[in-house]
């Protein structure tokens, strides 16, 4: 098979998500380019036509550790042999009760109970509403509203949306929403002279206190992105907001949902986020790199106090939600799989010099006239853009390709998120692309 055969059957097929179809049809130099990927191996994906691509944003922020990783692919074929799905709903399976020991573990005990859906906006509907009907079981049914930071993104379904502070996503489906309220982010970029990213941590914190002292009462949680709002630019921030956040949440008696979906697994330097400032979360959402970038996967974690709201002879006091492939045992064996390669090959650790490197490998952009705000945290580097160019983005991406890279800017943030397994030429790599497409798509 050729590329241009398999595209021109996508574009006729397949509606491609968060795209406006046209810019893939339209293959000028402001379009988005359509990839036809054939295989991938390691940190590089392969096309039909022999061209490669290093996966500079591990797909979509979800593979960890490669693709076609042959230590996850081993436990997936072992578990074909085994059960490949049961129902749920009155019926177990070791790798879902594996998984979630393991995951209780990695919180100290702390949060330990686990509730299954496929991908992260489901997660953060799932966690809305436990917290809502928790409280409501409680006898507090008048704590029925949430609150999200400016810029937060939390998925992209109704409920989901409604704690998603992105007009491009949010605006369209206004009439169908029920919207939290926002308060300030505490993205460090807002820093003024002589300001630190702390600082514009407690300013931020002191909004929270001030919205909670009136609200509290309607209030049923507040949905924090701990460190980095991913989607509205890879806005990173102090873990002093996170302490903060949960001092005022206990005061208020509000819970607190750490949406970990983009940011846990490693990706921040911890394997959560929010353990960077020694809190716990109430409700703590998973989903994306947890199952290695294999299958849809996505897990809430929460506590013991939250559970017992649920626990009750009533079946209608029971947390009612599914769906038809929640725990499913294929999916729940690869986060096992994921779970295996942190430990055995001790990643985190690893991590620390990777993320050294990618610093280096990025270093001279700060000179850019044009770079402003290159910032990371763990396996995360991101820099802003000043250019009035209303298509950079589509720009950058072409450019990028052009350079054997896989890297696809938010707007005018141009960010590297690469699988752990990435080496150090190809980081290097990453960085003459970056480096080389940046001065293309300025010029």
């Amino acid at each position: 098979m050729r590329n241009s055969d398999l595209l021109q059957r996508s574009l006729n097929a397949v509606w491609h998500p968060c795209t406006q179809m046209k810019q893939h049809a339209n293959q000028d130099a402001g379009a988005l380019p359509l990839i036809p990927i054939a295989r991938g191996r390691g940190a590089w994906l392969y096309d039909f036509d022999g061209k490669r691509y290093l996966d500079g944003i591990s797909s979509w922020w979800v593979n960890l550790f490669g693709h076609c990783n042959p230590r996850i692919n081993a436990a997936l074929r072992e578990q074909l042999e085994e059960l490949e799905h049961v129902i749920l709903a009155g019926c177990t399976h070791r790798p879902v009760v594996e998984l979630s020991e393991r995951l209780s573990a990695l919180t100290g005990g702390a949060l330990g109970h686990c509730f299954y859906a496929s991908d992260g906006a489901s997660a953060t509907e799932i966690a809305l509403k436990m917290s809502f009907h928790s409280w409501r079981n409680r006898g507090f049914e008048q704590k029925c509203d949430f609150l999200c930071l400016a810029g937060s993104y939390h998925g992209e379904t109704v409920g989901a949306l409604a704690v998603t502070d992105v007009a491009l996503f949010k605006d369209a489906y206004a009439p169908l929403l029920r919207p939290a309220a926002t308060v300030p982010t505490p993205d460090a970029r807002q820093a003024g002279d002589g300001e630190t990213p702390a600082d514009v941590a407690r300013r931020a914190a002191a909004a929270l206190e001030r919205h909670l002292e009136l609200h509290h009462a309607s209030l049923a949680a507040l949905i924090v992105e701990p460190l980095i709002q991913c989607a509205s630019g890879m806005a990173m921030y102090d873990p002093e907001y996170l302490r903060l956040a949960r001092t005022l949440c206990d005061r208020y008696d509000v819970h607190l949902i750490c949406d970990e979906i983009a940011v846990g697994c490693g990706r921040t330097g911890t394997f959560f986020a929010h353990e960077q400032a020694g809190i716990k979360p109430d409700f703590l959402c998973l989903s994306k790199g947890i199952s290695g970038g294999y299958l849809p996967l996505s897990i809430v974690l929460t506590s013991d106090a939250v559970y017992g709201a649920f626990y009750d002879d009533a079946t209608a006091r029971g947390f009612l939600h599914s769906h038809s492939y929640t725990g499913n045992a294929l999916a729940c064996r690869a986060a096992l799989a994921t779970l295996d390669i942190f430990a055995a090959d001790k990643v985190l650790e690893a991590n620390k010099a990777r993320a050294c490197k990618l610093a280096t490998a990025l270093a001279p952009l700060a000179q850019h006239a044009q770079v402003k705000h290159l910032r990371q945290r763990g396996m995360i580097i991101a820099f802003d853009v000043a250019t009035a160019d209303p298509v950079f983005s589509r720009r950058f991406y072409r450019a990028a390709l052009d350079r054997e890279a896989l890297v696809r800017p938010i707007g005018n943030t141009v960010y590297l998120m690469p699988p752990y397994i990435v080496s150090d030429e190809e980081i290097a790599h990453l960085g003459k692309a970056v480096e080389g497409a940046l001065a293309d798509t300025l010029e």
